[in-house]
């Protein structure tokens, strides 16, 4: 889900304002796509001090969530729920928006040797933490070395330097043109992380409150923040609901004002005077992941297996009305040219072909297994009936266990005990992303899969700087995964989010993120 840019025609591309090393002829134009993104941000600006525009600020919102918040500390949070949030607490030197483009955040651009080798970026002035203090290069070199200590992503790091000019330059042990958009991670204040559980200082439009086991977090305006017409809501809060029908309900009683990952039927109940529905790719990859290193699930076969007996379309029309798009591969198409659509039917629906495999593998006569499933997301617990149904064709009888959300991260994600599970795994919108928890020795690598052609190409991807020659190297790689049956993937589930029409300004983004700073109090026409 990062994309690197090693040329102009990719900075534009993929709209990140990065100044590489190139001719003059390339510096005139990167600057005037730099300029292109600067001018409509500047055009939007307002002040809450704005008479036409003060009606906008003030205020609050509920945004209902049925995932337990677990973890705030942004260098090891694991749950996509947990990052959604901070999303809007803590920020880096880059930052995804809306569109899935990768723009300078706490950063104004970066510099990137021609073999990728060295980051410098120009650190941004007048950015203040929610503690008061400054932002300066110092900050940003400890906790990139902090981020090196405790993240896998920057383990290559060789050193983090503070310039002396306002910049800082990351130097890699080896080449990774894949590296840019781990440069989202957080920066935080020089020597705070000891005590980042309880403070929890970012830079990010919104402060970090409260916390409630079971109640929620509440979130206050950054009235500091470093885009001064941002945010415009007092206060947002982030409401624990037991489960999307209680969600639902509070949300048509008012009690929640945002619902996202809103099951179709449940939008189609809405009330369009009340409420707009927003549906857009989620570049989620939800699948029936199997443990590659538990029987029955050891042999390729079974696995092959087991993606001929499940009928995407269908489970999708069950379980999601139609609003997902089918997958046989560990990417969505909405990656981009990474995505290789070759592969789109090579598990076609196929119950005697399922039944060789099978027999092969010697299970002619099925055998037992247990699907566990976290209990809060009813998507996934609704697949789980969908194709404990269908693999009772084959011969394969299913029990499914239903887990809480903290057991599923401990004991299904951390220590990998289970045999099968169903889940939507999330990713930044870059392939390299995506890809990476399929290396032998990844610890987010849970389905224990392994194939040393696959490793190579992983190990490989960062050091090819051409776009092309990378993109080739992801076919390769998918057609490996395809081929072995990593697990069985089912769709990109399309994400649909329910939004007051007291409110405006929210956008759906095609990854896990609640962004808040642009959700505003709705204007009257008539006070227009």
């Amino acid at each position: 889900m990062r994309e690197k840019c090693c040329n102009i025609h990719n900075i534009y591309k993929s709209g990140v304002v990065v100044l590489m090393k190139y001719t003059i002829k390339e510096k005139l134009l990167a600057c005037a796509l730099a300029l292109a993104f600067a001018v409509p941000a500047a055009a939007c600006a307002k002040s809450s001090g704005d008479e036409a525009n003060a009606s906008l600020y003030g205020g609050d919102a509920v945004v209902g969530i049925t995932q337990e918040p677990m973890i705030f500390d942004p260098y090891t949070v694991e749950a996509a729920g947990d990052r959604e949030i901070l999303f809007n607490v803590y920020e880096g030197l880059y930052k995804f928006d809306s569109t899935g483009t990768l723009n300078p955040c706490l950063a104004t651009d970066v510099v990137i040797s021609d073999d990728a080798t060295t980051y410098t970026f120009t650190i941004r002035e007048g950015v203040t933490f929610h503690d008061g203090s400054e932002l300066d290069t110092g900050d940003v070199v400890y906790s990139l070395q902090k981020a090196s200590e405790l993240m896998s992503e920057f383990a290559d790091v060789e050193s983090v330097v503070d310039n002396g000019d306002g910049t800082v330059t990351v130097t890699l042990n080896n080449p990774n043109s894949e590296m840019l958009s781990f440069f989202t991670v957080a920066i935080i204040p020089e020597g705070s992380y000891d005590t980042i559980g309880e403070t929890r200082i970012g830079t990010g439009p919104f402060m970090f409150t409260s916390y409630e086991a079971g109640i929620g977090i509440v979130l206050t305006r950054n009235d500091n923040y470093w885009i001064p017409e941002l945010p415009y809501l007092d206060t947002v809060t982030f409401k624990v609901c037991a489960d999307m029908d209680s969600g639902f309900l509070e949300l048509q009683n008012g009690a929640i004002d945002i619902f996202p990952y809103l099951m179709t039927d449940k939008a189609n109940q809405l009330n369009p005077a009340s409420f707009e529905v927003l549906s857009l790719g989620s570049n989620m990859v939800q699948g029936l992941f199997l443990n590659n290193a538990v029987a029955p699930f050891d042999d390729v076969r079974v696995r092959q297996a087991i993606n001929y007996a499940i009928d995407r379309e269908e489970i999708i029309n069950l379980t999601m009305d139609g609003a997902g798009v089918p997958l046989t591969t560990g990417m969505s198409p909405v990656i981009g040219d990474a995505y290789d659509s070759s592969l789109d039917d090579a598990y076609p629906h196929d119950t005697d072909r399922a039944l060789e495999l099978l027999e092969e593998a010697g299970y002619g006569d099925g055998f037992d297994m247990t699907i566990s499933v976290p209990s809060n997301y009813l998507v996934h617990v609704n697949t789980a009936v969908a194709i404990a149904d269908e693999l009772d064709d084959i011969g394969i009888n299913v029990e499914i266990e239903q887990v809480d959300w903290a057991t599923w991260l401990d004991r299904i994600y951390g220590n990998r005990e289970y045999q099968s599970t169903i889940i939507a795994l999330t990713s930044d919108y870059a392939p390299y992303d995506v890809i990476g928890r399929y290396l032998s020795s990844a610890d987010n690598n849970f389905i224990n899969y392994s194939n040393p052609e696959v490793d190579a190409i992983i190990e490989q991807i960062p050091l090819t700087i051409d776009e092309n020659e990378r993109n080739e190297l992801y076919h390769q790689l998918l057609g490996y995964m395809t081929e072995d049956a990593a697990s069985c993937y089912i769709q990109d589930p399309y994400s649909t989010c329910a939004v007051s029409r007291r409110l405006a300004g929210y956008n759906l983004y095609p990854m896990y993120i609640q962004d808040m700073s642009t959700v505003h109090l709705a204007v009257d026409p008539a006070e227009s």
